[in-house]
C-alpha cells in the first residue's frame, strides 16, 4: 500500500504523527493542559455500521419540517424556496475557498460578485448608499439606527434621541433602537391598520431622530399615506428608516426612496431567497441617501481604473459591525437570484406574492374573521372570532395543522390583532398547493363547529405532543447523554 495514502503511520519515534497526501501534522501537544481536564479513559462512543448511522440522521431529519417537504406558510418571515442553482454557484472552489482576508487583487470575481449586487440593491429601493456588513435584519436595523445617530452628532442635533415606532412593528424595531441607544416611542395604528397620522404628529418633535416604519406592514398591508408621513418626519428633522423585511410585496413595482424613505435594510434570506433560519449565516444589508453613505459602515467595495478594492479610508463611518466578509456565501446566493431574474423577473415575484396571498384571503374570509379584509399585499392576518365560541384558539388551528403536514402560520402576531393569525404564501408555491391548504384549513374550521376536542389534541402524529410552551421557557428541562 501506498504509505502517503495512510491517514496514520507510526513514525521512528514511536509517536502517532496524520499523514494527510505528503504533510506531517504532528500529534497535539497536550502538556500545557491541566492535568484534571484531560480523560484518564477512552470515551464510551458507539459502533455501528454506516447503514445504520444512514438511517439514524435521516428519521431524525424526517421528524423536522422545512421547505421540501410541506408548505411554509409562515407569515412575516417569507420562507421561500431557496432555488438549487444558488446552491451549485455557491460550491464552486473559486467561491467556496476563498479566505476573507485575501489579497484584493486575488478576489476580483468576489469583489465583482458584491458590488454588481450592492448596485441591483440601490437600483431597486432608489438608494444609492449600499453596505453589505450587517449579518442579519435586526443587526441592519441596529447599523442604520447608528448611521442616523451619526449623523445627528455631526450636524450638532445630539438632542434628537427619539426613534417612533408603530405598534404592529416587528420587536427587533424597539430592540435595536434601545441597543443603539436611543429612545423607542410606540405609534398607535388606526381603526384601517395603518399608522394614525395623529399619533404621529403629536409625537414628532426637535428630539425625533428616526421614524421606524415597516411598508407593506405586518398587516399586510400597504401605507397609502407614507408619502405624507414621510413628509412629516422630514418637516420635523427626523429621517425615515424602512423595515426592509417585506420588501418582496413591492420590489420591482415601487422603489422605497420615491415615497420619502432615507434608510432601509433587506432581508436577503426573505427577499433574495438565501437560506432562511437555523441560527445561521444571514445577511441584512442596508441602503441609504447619499447624504447618509459617509457614515456607512467600512471596508465597502469601490471601483477605480485598475479594478475593484476595498476601501477602508472613511473618516466618518461608524466602523466595523462584525467580520464583515463571513457571509460571502449568503451574498454569492443573493448575486445568482438576482441576476437569473432580471429585473422583469423580480417585478413578477412581487406580482405573484400578492396575487398569492390575496388569493388564500378570499378564499378564506368566509370561513376566519380578517379584520382587515381588503386588498392585501404579500401576506394577511385573520383571527379565530368565528371559532372562539367553539374554545377554539389560534393555538389549536396551528397544532392542528402540522397533523395535516403543515408548517403552521406565525400566530398571535402582530399583537394589535387579537388570536393572529398571520398568512403568507409567498409567490413560490402552486395553485395546488394553495387549494390544498385553503381545503384543510375549511376543514379545520368545520372540526371547531363539530369536533373542537380534534383540535384541542392536536397534533396527534409528532413523536411529541403538544407542550406547556410558556412552562418549557420558563421551566425547560435539558438532558444530555454521559460518554462514562
Amino acid at each position: 500500500m501506498n504509505k502517503d495514502k495512510l491517514l496514520f503511520e507510526k513514525s521512528t519515534r514511536g509517536s502517532r504523527t496524520l499523514r494527510l497526501g505528503k504533510l506531517d501534522v504532528p500529534p497535539a501537544d497536550l502538556s500545557a493542559l491541566p492535568a484534571g481536564s484531560l480523560r484518564q479513559k477512552a470515551p464510551m462512543l458507539p459502533e455501528i455500521g454506516e447503514l445504520d448511522l444512514v438511517r439514524h440522521y435521516v428519521l431524525l431529519s424526517k421528524k423536522n419540517i422545512s421547505i421540501t417537504d410541506s408548505f411554509y406558510p409562515l407569515g412575516s418571515c417569507t420562507m421561500k424556496y431557496n432555488p438549487l442553482t444558488n446552491e451549485a454557484i455557491v460550491q464552486n472552489p473559486g467561491l467556496a475557498d476563498l479566505h476573507p482576508a485575501e489579497d484584493d487583487g486575488r478576489v476580483q470575481g468576489a469583489l465583482r460578485i458584491m458590488k454588481t449586487l450592492a448596485d441591483g440593491l440601490a437600483a431597486i429601493t432608489g438608494l444609492p448608499g449600499v453596505t453589505l456588513h450587517p449579518a442579519a435584519g435586526a443587526q441592519g436595523e441596529l447599523t442604520a439606527l447608528l448611521v442616523a445617530h451619526a449623523h445627528f452628532h455631526a450636524s450638532g442635533q445630539s438632542q434628537r434621541t427619539k426613534v417612533l415606532i408603530p405598534d404592529s412593528a416587528h420587536g427587533t424595531n424597539p430592540a435595536s433602537a434601545v441597543i443603539a441607544g436611543l429612545e423607542a416611542v410606540e405609534i398607535k395604528s388606526g381603526e384601517d391598520g395603518l399608522v394614525d397620522l395623529e399619533d404621529l404628529s403629536s409625537k414628532l418633535g426637535e428630539d425625533t431622530a428616526v421614524l421606524m416604519i415597516t411598508n407593506p406592514s405586518t398587516l399586510g398591508l400597504f401605507e397609502t399615506n407614507i408619502a405624507k408621513i414621510s413628509e412629516m418626519v422630514h418637516a420635523a428633522g427626523g429621517l425615515v428608516y424602512m423595515d426592509g423585511a417585506n420588501l418582496n410585496a413591492i420590489m420591482g413595482i415601487a422603489r422605497p426612496a420615491d415615497f420619502g424613505v432615507d434608510m432601509m435594510h433587506i432581508n436577503l434570506h426573505k427577499t433574495f431567497s438565501t437560506p432562511h433560519g437555523g441560527g445561521g449565516p444571514g445577511a441584512g444589508p442596508i441602503c441609504v441617501t447619499e447624504a447618509l453613505e459617509s457614515y456607512l459602515p467600512s471596508p465597502r467595495v469601490v471601483e477605480e481604473e485598475n479594478g475593484l478594492r476595498l476601501d477602508y479610508d472613511s473618516p466618518r463611518s461608524i466602523g466595523m459591525l462584525r467580520g464583515w466578509a463571513g457571509n460571502f456565501g449568503v451574498l454569492a446566493r443573493a448575486y445568482s437570484y438576482m441576476r437569473r431574474l432580471g429585473a422583469e423577473g423580480i417585478r413578477r415575484v412581487a406580482e405573484n406574492a400578492v396575487l398569492n396571498a390575496n388569493y388564500l384571503r378570499t378564499q378564506l374570509s368566509d370561513a376566519y374573521h380578517v379584520p382587515y379584509d381588503r386588498m392585501c399585499m404579500h401576506e394577511f392576518v385573520c383571527n379565530n372570532r368565528k371559532q372562539r365560541e367553539h374554545g377554539i384558539h389560534a393555538l389549536d388551528v396551528a397544532k392542528r395543522l402540522i397533523d395535516l403536514g403543515y408548517h403552521p402560520m406565525t400566530i398571535y402576531f402582530p399583537l394589535v390583532v387579537s388570536e393572529a393569525m398571520m398568512i403568507e404564501p409567498t409567490e413560490t408555491e402552486s395553485k395546488a398547493t394553495l387549494d390544498a391548504f385553503i381545503a384543510d384549513m375549511l376543514l379545520i374550521a368545520d372540526e371547531a363547529k363539530n369536533n373542537p376536542e380534534k383540535l384541542h389534541a392536536a397534533p396527534v402524529t409528532t413523536p411529541v405532543g403538544r407542550l406547556d410552551e410558556a412552562r418549557a421557557v420558563k421551566q425547560p428541562v435539558l438532558r444530555y447523554a454521559s460518554s462514562s
